[in-house]
């Protein structure tokens, strides 16, 4: 057991639209690593290219996201609320995901208010750069 939440259990996201399947690293409010295990039995590679399988870049802007959410939602002045996309700005994608692979996602909180917040996020997929970008979100109310 590591000790830090399971993502379903702060996350109202489900399969097949949960990308984060564990959090190895977590101070609330301010920052979390977790991890994206693709099996190659996800949805989108059937079509995201067929004979070359590849992940779609903007999932992993979402799997940013969603590591961002559980930075949010894992502080306790945010509970009952909801962080949504306000808006994605510098995507980067510099490597192609494919499956099998495990992208570590790590995820930084800028300044926060009551109702909305910035961040800025990686995926790394064997310690480089495979994705990078900065997050807006608006709180509402869950």
């Amino acid at each position: 057991m590591s000790g830090f939440p399971n993502p379903a259990d702060v996350l109202p996201h489900r399969p097949p639209f949960l990308f984060v399947d564990e959090v190895v690293e977590l101070e609330p409010g301010v920052r979390a690593v977790g991890r994206w295990h693709l099996t190659g039995d996800e949805w989108f590679f059937a079509g995201h290219f067929p004979g070359r399988p590849t992940l779609p870049g903007v999932l992993m802007c979402e799997a940013i996201a969603q590591m961002g959410a559980i930075a949010v939602l894992a502080d306790g002045k945010f509970a009952g609320k909801l962080p949504l996309f306000g808006g994605l700005d510098g995507a980067r994608f510099r490597r192609q995901v494919s499956p099998g692979d495990t992208l570590e996602l790590v995820v930084e909180l800028g300044r926060m208010s009551a109702r909305a917040g910035k961040g800025s996020g990686k995926a790394l997929l064997n310690g480089e750069v495979a994705c990078e970008c900065d997050l807006m979100f608006v709180l509402v109310d869950a």
